[in-house]
């Protein structure tokens, strides 16, 4: 595992505490030797977790599109940033330079870019791990949906564990270095339809 994609929020929300998970989970990706992929921005949740990461001496690789450059001001110390043309190209560049994926708290494109990497690892596209940092219990509800799915029959039950939840960065960083996915074939049943 060299880089580890985080999805986080573009505001820094209104606890003091999403501030500190943040710069927590920058700081140990970098002192684990994992490189940050995220989202380019300097401003909210992503600049803090990018100036960690940076402080604490990693690579830090930010992907952003060229419409989002002011709005979230792109970050201008980065290792590399790649401007992109669409939040398509985003998405994939993020998907193609990271080996696992977390998500901070956020917003609508927190959930999204989340929830397609989820969708991607249940069509098979890919198998690497997927993160909840829940802080404070921010993604309760999310995940209380997820159970409700399998309990309703929406979602196989052998693909709720595509999604991993942690309460400290160092643990759930712990839990996403012994991930070990399932056999394709396993996901793709016909009972894992989506």
């Amino acid at each position: 595992m060299k880089n580890i994609c985080v999805f986080c929020g573009s505001r820094v929300g209104n606890k003091s505490i999403y501030k500190s998970a943040a710069q927590e989970m920058g700081y140990a990706i970098a002192k684990r030797g994992f490189g940050l992929i995220y989202g380019g921005g300097h401003t909210g949740l992503m600049g803090v977790v990018a100036d960690a990461a940076l402080t604490a001496g990693t690579e830090v690789i930010g992907v952003i599109p060229q419409f989002l450059l002011e709005r979230e001001q792109g970050h201008g110390e980065l290792t590399k940033l790649h401007i992109v043309n669409s939040m398509h190209e985003r998405k994939a560049l993020m998907a193609d330079l990271a080996d696992a994926f977390v998500a901070l708290p956020g917003g609508y494109g927190t959930l999204e870019e989340l929830c397609e990497m989820i969708t991607w690892a249940q069509l098979g596209l890919h198998n690497k791990p997927i993160g909840l940092l829940n802080v404070d219990g921010y993604y309760n509800f999310l995940l209380n949906f997820f159970d409700r799915a399998v309990t309703d029959e929406f979602l196989a039950a052998n693909l709720r564990h595509l999604v991993i939840e942690g309460l400290q960065p160092e643990i759930l960083l712990d839990v996403i270095m012994q991930y070990q996915p399932q056999q394709k074939q396993n996901l793709m049943s016909r009972e894992s339809e989506f």
